[in-house]
Formats: structure tokens, C-alpha cells, sequence
């Protein structure tokens, strides 16, 4: 199952990159609500990075390792989850429209390893719209809290040099 769209962003392409790729805010995020997120290593994110991920769905305790498997600065990455029976292939690529605009593109390639994972993304296909519109209003936010941020930067380094 598949799910992708995506956004144009008012901000430049390496501004977008570092906010789409700060996986530790991704992670503080997840924690926030309630998932336990650890990475396996402590060096800068790259090509290998991976995290173990444990989190409630459906009253079980599921886990997740999410890896770094193609990270091409600015232009995007991949990650590559592997849970209880299912695989996922996450894709962020970034295109700069002009110096400052970029269209992220975001897509999630799910795909089911055993009977319990087919029975899930069965269940899911019946919902798919409403995923669909769910996972575009998230990706579609990202873009305006990063746009929103980006302003905001700007407009301080531009009152900061009126004032020295």
C-alpha cells in the first residue's frame, strides 16, 4: 500500500533539508506520544543509521527499527522500517523551485511479510482515503511550521541588522 504527496515550501532548499532530515526531533516527537525511541549509535546520522522503536497499537506492544538507507544531502533520503511482519519504505526527496522555494515530495511504501500484516494493511486499504487525507495533512503542516520557522529566523536577522 502506498501513500505519497507533496508540499511546496516557501524556504531554501538546505533550510528545508535540515528540518526534514533532524531525526532527533522526529524521535523527541514520538516520544512525546508515548512511543520509546533509542537510537543504536552516536555518531551524526548517515547511510546505516538505525533506531529501535516501541509503541502501543491495539493494546499490544509493537516494535519497529527504522534505518538510514540512502541519505543524499540536500536532495533526500530513505528509511527503511521492518516491524512485525511488515516492511515500510519511507522516501523524502527535495527539489528546489527557486532559491527560496522547495517542493518536498513524501512517499510510504508498506508492504505485508505475513498473514497478520496482510489482515492489517487489508484493514487499512478499507480507510485509505481517510489515511490518505490524515498522512497529507501532516506533511502538509510540516511545510508550514518549517515555512513559519523560516520567516521567523529571517525577520530576526533582518531586525537584528537594522538595530546594529
Amino acid at each position: 500500500m502506498k501513500f505519497s504527496t507533496r508540499e511546496d515550501i516557501e524556504a531554501p532548499l538546505d533550510y528545508v533539508f535540515a528540518r526534514v532530515s533532524d531525526f532527533e526531533a522526529f524521535a523527541k516527537r514520538a516520544m512525546r506520544h508515548g512511543a520509546d525511541v533509542r537510537r543504536e549509535d552516536d555518531h551524526p546520522p548517515q547511510v546505516g543509521t538505525a533506531w529501535d522503536v516501541g509503541f502501543q497499537f491495539r493494546g499490544r506492544t509493537r516494535r519497529m527499527r527504522p534505518a538510514l538507507t540512502r541519505l543524499d544531502p540536500p536532495n533526500g533520503y530513505l528509511i527503511e522500517t521492518t516491524s512485525d511482519g511488515m516492511i515500510a519504505v519511507s522516501e523524502v526527496t527535495l527539489v528546489a523551485l527557486s532559491p527560496t522555494r522547495t517542493r518536498v515530495a513524501v512517499g510510504i511504501d508498506m508492504r505485508a511479510r505475513t498473514l497478520t500484516a496482510r489482515l492489517l494493511l487489508q484493514s487499512m486499504k478499507l480507510a485509505k482515503a481517510k489515511l490518505n487525507n490524515r498522512f497529507k495533512a501532516r506533511v502538509l503542516g510540516l511545510g508550514e511550521d518549517i515555512k513559519d520557522d523560516y520567516r521567523r529566523e529571517r525577520q530576526s536577522v533582518v531586525q537584528g541588522n537594522s538595530l546594529g
